[in-house]
């Protein structure tokens, strides 16, 4: 590894002495991030199904529990199948673990309404993304520091960063003129789908992207932040590469949804076996001579089952076929870093096969009328609460978000303080606080948002 210690390396430097303290750089960060209100506010944000629907499913905080166990056991198969190549990178568990449980942190409530509804009312002020809000938490917003968020390693900063450009330049969706003006366009009437933001960071954060990016050789700077333009208006561009420590964290994410998040569907009635074996059995079957492709009717049997330890083994052999099947692969030979030149990759037949899982979780779950009115509905609240802070910021911001957006008013970014301050939010905190502003309580009984 080159420049070990500039990997580990923080932005700000804390001098805390602790008698007897001899965590490794990585413990701590995971400490900080498994410590912070970002990532107990998980528990409250939607990860498919609406938080409240039940308490069975998965939150985006169980989701990001189980991806960080799949992580672990990415990295456990990396180190058996490569283990001078993993010594090599420095592959480390604590790491995985810690990108794993921080990955989701900047998501806000409702889940991809309370994005777009962000994105759409940030549009003229360097626009909303989760990946990118994650980043802004862990860089500046988490109070673990005074302005430098949770001051994690660099490294980990490194394999945070899935998107490694700027919303701006990634921006490739125009939608159409009437659409784009507040004042002649409800709230009411915004398509989802013209407000799908870009997958990136804000400008406003690149003071720390190029922090976290001088141990990189300029060509190594430039690489990484290659953009591959979309060929489709319907479609923004998007980056090319990240770090070999993210993209274990972006397969361990990909199979929690693409198989965990099924569990919840199947469970709760909303797909059934029949779908199941249409667009998931048939299509992996007809893929290849894979185990998978062996087995998939009898697990799909086994999933529909009316007992639970059947639905839990053939879910447990489902992930484990596909962190087996992953392996390390070179990036771009032009990159002289090695943490850049290696990613973590599925075999071929594999990405086809959790493709198809994540694709019927997709239509067969997300895009359901029922959970699309709850974005929809999410999407609404989050709207009306941004219009109501932004319409008089010193009269309804709470006391400490008011004095930051003072401070960011004068630099003209009042309008991220407020960003922040909404993406921060439970899906409950959210509904209750929209619910005391617009809707009055009838009798004599008042309002409260729980303070």
């Amino acid at each position: 590894m080159q420049q070990p210690t500039m990997w580990s390396a923080r932005h700000f430097s804390q001098q805390v002495q602790r008698d007897g303290d001899h965590r490794s750089p990585f413990q701590r960060d995971k400490a900080r991030i498994l410590h912070s209100a970002a990532f107990r506010r998980l528990q409250a944000k939607t990860q498919v199904l609406g938080v409240g629907m039940s308490d069975f499913y998965r939150t985006r905080l169980t989701h990001s529990l189980e991806a960080s166990q799949i992580g672990q056991g990415i990295a456990a198969q990396l180190r058996r199948k490569h283990p001078v190549l993993t010594d090599k990178l420095g592959l480390n568990d604590t790491l995985i673990e810690a990108l794993c449980l921080a990955h989701d942190i900047g998501h806000p409530p409702f889940g991809h309404g309370g994005e777009i509804a962000l994105h759409y009312m940030m549009r003229e002020n360097g626009g909303f993304e989760g990946n990118g809000q994650t980043f802004r938490i862990v860089t500046k917003l988490e109070p673990y520091t005074p302005s430098h968020g949770m001051n994690l390693s660099r490294r980990t900063l490194l394999g945070l960063v899935k998107y490694p450009n700027f919303i701006e330049p990634l921006t490739n969706i125009q939608p159409a003129p009437a659409d784009t003006n507040i004042q002649n366009t409800s709230h009411r009437n915004i398509r989802a789908a013209d407000w799908v933001p870009p997958k990136g960071l804000y400008t406003c954060d690149k003071g720390m992207f190029d922090w976290l990016l001088q141990p990189l050789s300029f060509q190594d700077q430039a690489l990484l932040c290659q953009i591959a333009p979309s060929t489709s208006l319907q479609r923004h561009h998007k980056t090319t590469f990240k770090s070999f420590d993210c993209s274990i964290m972006e397969l361990a994410d990909d199979i929690a949804y693409g198989i965990h998040d099924l569990e919840d569907a199947i469970v709760m009635g909303i797909v059934n076996l029949q779908q199941f074996e249409e667009q998931i059995v048939e299509p992996i079957e007809a893929l290849s001579e894979t185990w998978l492709a062996g087995h998939i009717s009898m697990l799909a049997k086994k999933l529909f089952s009316k007992h639970h330890h059947e639905r839990k083994d053939a879910i447990g052999a489902l992930v484990n076929s596909f962190i087996t099947s992953i392996d390390i692969s070179q990036t771009d030979p032009a990159f002289d870093h090695d943490l850049l030149k290696y990613n973590a990759i599925f075999q071929p037949e594999f990405e086809q096969a959790l493709s198809i899982f994540k694709q019927f979780v997709y239509q067969r779950v997300i895009r359901k009328p029922e959970i699309q009115m709850l974005e929809y509905k999410g999407q609404q609240v989050v709207m009306g609460l941004f219009e109501a802070f932004a319409s008089d910021p010193e009269r309804l911001l709470p006391e400490n978000t008011r004095l930051r957006w003072l401070n960011a008013q004068s630099e003209n970014n009042g309008m991220r303080i407020i960003c922040d301050y909404i993406a921060g939010m439970t899906d409950e905190f959210a509904s209750r606080l929209y619910a005391n502003l617009f809707i009055p309580k009838s009798g004599a009984s008042p309002d409260s948002i729980g303070l």
